[in-house]
């Protein structure tokens, strides 16, 4: 549960805070180079998942988004003697946890509260570019990436035993 106070709420503070900051400073649709060639800061939404794929679902994705909300604190806050002592969550997992809720959290609360996610980091080279995406959406990608690690350690783990 701590991985949720001290690093899922921090990340969602600094998601929303940076949305907001976005839409009250970057008219929708204007572009502001950073470095260019390279990084601008936007103004965008997104009604789909992840790239905008699936645009148009966002009834399906505040469910979804709900349902893996409730996955994810029902594994953190569990009583742990119920787990079998060779299978406890891994510091690693635990972290990921956090940083997967505070990404849900983050999309979840654009999509109830606007009807679509707010979209601002864009990185490109030249005319290749990146979709755009924000914090929450970094969360549930470092999240997802330190669980695929967490996955390969405790395989090792198990064949060492």
């Amino acid at each position: 549960m701590k991985y949720l106070l001290f690093l899922g709420l921090p990340l969602f503070v600094l998601d929303q805070l940076t949305k907001w900051l976005v839409r009250q400073n970057i008219p929708y649709g204007a572009e502001i180079p950073i470095i260019p060639g390279f990084f601008s800061l936007v103004h965008a939404s997104n009604t789909g998942a992840a790239f905008s794929m699936f645009t148009g679902n966002n009834i399906f994705f505040v469910g979804l988004a709900i349902a893996a909300l409730a996955v994810i604190i029902f594994l953190l806050i569990r009583d742990p003697k119920r787990r079998p002592p060779h299978q406890p969550l891994t510091n690693i997992s635990k972290i990921s946890f956090g940083l997967l809720a505070s990404g849900i959290l983050g999309n979840l609360t654009d999509r109830v509260l606007r009807g679509a996610v707010t979209d601002f980091l864009h990185f490109y080279i030249h005319q290749y570019a990146w979709p755009s995406f924000n914090v929450a959406d970094s969360c549930i990608c470092i999240a997802a990436g330190l669980l695929i690690l967490a996955s390969f350690l405790r395989q090792d783990a198990e064949r060492k035993r």
